[in-house]
């Protein structure tokens, strides 16, 4: 079966970096919606009208990927609201933050801790990978007709190129 609108795709990948650094490594073959929320944009188009056992190498480009980095999603918050064991790195949803931050700070989408001081904790709700030119390599391992339910819910229930639409800048990606 050729990839077309409205059926599910299951991926492997290799995703580098233009320095060729391995960013992730997805062996085991995952399923995607293609025309739904599942993928962006740019690699659904690629993958159309190829079979299981295609290979694609794309390179992308940060709007078309992950977005470029944001400075306006940088939020300076107090360290005394968020819990006692904090660690930068940990993520957390904007509808699960502590009441009394930033009234400035969107509810929706993730927010990774970038840094801890002892009065302070950045909040970054950029994507990790936002501002950064990619290197993806994609193995077709099956193609299948959509369920009613994955088209009406627009996702295979994966969410690794979810897009978050209602993100400050409409193009946040998590």
């Amino acid at each position: 079966m050729e990839i077309t609108q409205q059926c599910v795709v299951a991926l492997t990948w290799t995703l580098k970096d233009t320095l060729g650094e391995d960013l992730d490594v997805l062996s085991e073959p995952v399923e995607f919606l293609v025309g739904g929320d599942d993928l962006l944009k740019k690699v659904e188009e690629a993958l159309q009208g190829h079979v299981a056992g295609d290979v694609l190498e794309l390179h992308l480009e940060p709007e078309e990927a992950f977005g470029d980095f944001n400075d306006q999603l940088i939020f300076l918050e107090p360290r005394a609201l968020f819990p006692d064991v904090l660690e930068a790195g940990m993520s957390f949803d904007g509808a699960a933050l502590p009441e009394g931050l930033s009234p400035e700070l969107p509810r929706e989408g993730l927010y990774t801790v970038a840094e801890i001081y002892p009065e302070h904790v950045v909040l970054d709700g950029n994507h990790p990978l936002a501002g950064i030119a990619l290197r993806l390599k994609l193995g077709v391992a099956g193609v299948r007709e959509a369920t009613e339910d994955e088209i009406g819910s627009g996702t295979a229930g994966t969410g690794f190129f979810n897009i978050a639409p209602s993100a400050p800048n409409g193009q946040h990606l998590h």
